[in-house]
Parts: C-alpha cells; structure tokens; sequence
C-alpha cells in the first residue's frame, strides 16, 4: 500500500465512522503535513446542525487549530468524495499542495447528494439565481473595504 493510499483508507475510516455514529453523511477526510496526520473530520451536518460541518471543514478546522495557522501550505488533503463548491472553496482558500478523493461527484449523486444544482447555479447570472441575490448597503460596506485597504497593521492573507 503507498502512502497515499494509506491517508486515504483514513479519510474512508472516517466516513465510515461518522455515519455508525448517526453524525451525517458518509464523508471523512485528513489533511496531512509531512508523514503526519494534522487534521480529521468527518460529516456532522445532521448531528451538529451545520449546514457546514462537512468532513473537509471539519478536517479544515482541526489542521488549522493544531498548526495555529488559517493556511496550509505543503498539506494535502485526502477525502473520501470529490469536494462540493463549499468545500472546495475552503480548500483552495486553506492552499494545500494537493487534494486526493476517492469517490466522485457522480457516486454522491446516485446516493442522495448532487450537487448539480449548485454547480448550475455558480454558473448563472446572479439575476437569474434561484434564491433571489440583491445588492444593499453598498457605500458603508465599500467604507469599510477602503478602511481595510488602508490599514497599516493587517494581516494579509
């Protein structure tokens, strides 16, 4: 077994694991820096009531706490399903080196959870999403990205 298929028979432990535990649905992933484990999740969606709480934020969050750092350079990540858009989004803003999966979108798909329409509606213009998506507040937002864009002590990321 190489070792990355050792990470990713982990990331499916997981999976396994958080669905014999009723916490959500049957997704695990780890990240991993070097040779080491840094961070695990599994779904909890359902057990936590988060929308969010999928196995990749999870895993996300628990790497990021152990690190002390809201990036991941030189880590990977290995789940057991293809990201959605959510959690793809959240990997690409972590920055890892790589990301492994092992079942696609297709295979969640066939059981219960396609994405499709989400992927349809990124791809829509925003007038014609499905929820309605409405531009308010404008100036005193744009306030605060020009306080932003001169602060002198941020920290950039």
């Amino acid at each position: 077994m190489t070792r990355e298929e050792k990470f990713m028979m982990e990331a499916i432990a997981l999976s396994k694991h958080g669905i014999e535990q009723n916490q959500g649905g049957p997704f695990g992933c780890v990240i991993v820096k070097g040779n080491e484990i840094v961070g695990r999740g599994n779904n909890r969606v359902t057990s936590t009531n988060d929308p969010t709480a999928h196995a990749e934020v999870v895993a996300i969050r628990d790497a990021c706490a152990l690190l002390g750092t809201f990036q991941l350079d030189d880590c990977e990540v290995y789940t057991s399903c293809e990201p959605c858009p959510m959690c793809l989004g959240a990997i690409y803003w972590a920055r890892p080196k790589v990301i492994y999966f092992a079942n696609d979108r297709e295979d969640a798909a066939d059981i219960g959870f396609d994405d499709s329409m989400i992927y349809d509606e990124m791809k829509a213009d925003i007038d014609n999403r499905k929820i309605p998506i409405i531009k308010l507040g404008h100036e005193a937002a744009l306030k605060v990205f020009e306080d932003w864009k001169n602060k002198t002590d941020k920290t950039e990321y």
